[in-house]
């Protein structure tokens, strides 16, 4: 059995549609994972990930791209603080969000606490969605390590976690401000009307025309004047194309 098989496999069995990835760099992790567990076919695999479910685990950990943290590059966040404040808030007291791939739930905690900090007595909600329901479960308990939160400021930490043994644990306040849901980006509805949509680092795996139709939707599900956060290395640089204008480097704005 080839790779192409394999992503058919997946596909069926999880869900995952791996040919929306860059191909060669999926492939190249697929083999390197395959080595790292000490197995020489892609059947031998198929065996492993069908009786072992922590290989299962790592397996969708591996390929959907779990790395993540609070507040990562911190200083494109400070900027997405002041778009808040300058660009949304002014206009609408109660936003709604939607954190796209969320993983542990960094993100969306991050920007629910940049939300309590800079408008208290608002309502916001945050719809917060990955495609791992068990990377899901852990951003549902909201409890971290230092590595995950080393990035948050000191007046974030004192406010928002309770240290407890070497866990970071999230304040209820934070912790009720975020829905988490399955979703996957690629198979499944958008939801409409968010005035802002983060999705950072995840994008880049894909193909440009997978790429493409995500941006697409993305705007689609966007209020006009909402805005998109992507990651540092996610530049778009047909934005126009989707009906965006530049806000800063790494945020866009629906006309």
């Amino acid at each position: 059995m080839d790779l192409i098989q394999f992503e058919q496999w997946v596909l069926k069995e999880f869900g995952i549609n791996l040919s929306a990835y860059k191909s060669n760099q999926l492939h190249r992790r697929i083999l390197s994972l395959m080595s790292r567990v000490g197995v020489n076919t892609v059947d031998e695999y198929i065996a492993l990930l069908k009786k072992d479910p922590n290989q299962r685990q790592k397996f969708l950990d591996f390929i959907t791209i779990n790395v993540t943290e609070f507040f990562r590059n911190p200083e494109i966040f400070d900027d997405l603080k002041g778009k808040l404040q300058s660009e949304l808030l002014p206009y609408n007291k109660n936003l709604k969000i939607w954190s796209a791939a969320c993983s542990i739930g960094a993100e969306p905690y991050s920007i629910a606490m940049i939300l309590d900090s800079i408008s208290p007595m608002s309502r916001h909600t945050i719809l917060a969605t990955d495609i791992d329901s068990t990377i899901l479960e852990k951003a549902k308990k909201g409890e971290y390590v230092y590595s995950e939160v080393k990035n948050a400021k000191k007046e974030y930490m004192d406010k928002y976690f309770k240290i407890i043994g070497d866990k970071y644990i999230i304040d209820s306040k934070i912790k009720n401000m975020v829905t988490f849901k399955k979703h996957d980006l690629i198979l499944e509805k958008y939801e409409n009307n968010f005035d802002l949509i983060v999705c950072r680092n995840v994008v880049i795996y894909f193909n440009q025309d997978v790429k493409n139709e995500i941006y697409k939707k993305f705007s689609s599900s966007l209020k006009k004047g909402g805005l998109l956060f992507v990651g540092a290395t996610e530049s778009i640089y047909n934005y126009r194309d989707f009906g965006f204008e530049k806000a800063s480097t790494f945020i866009y704005k629906k006309l």
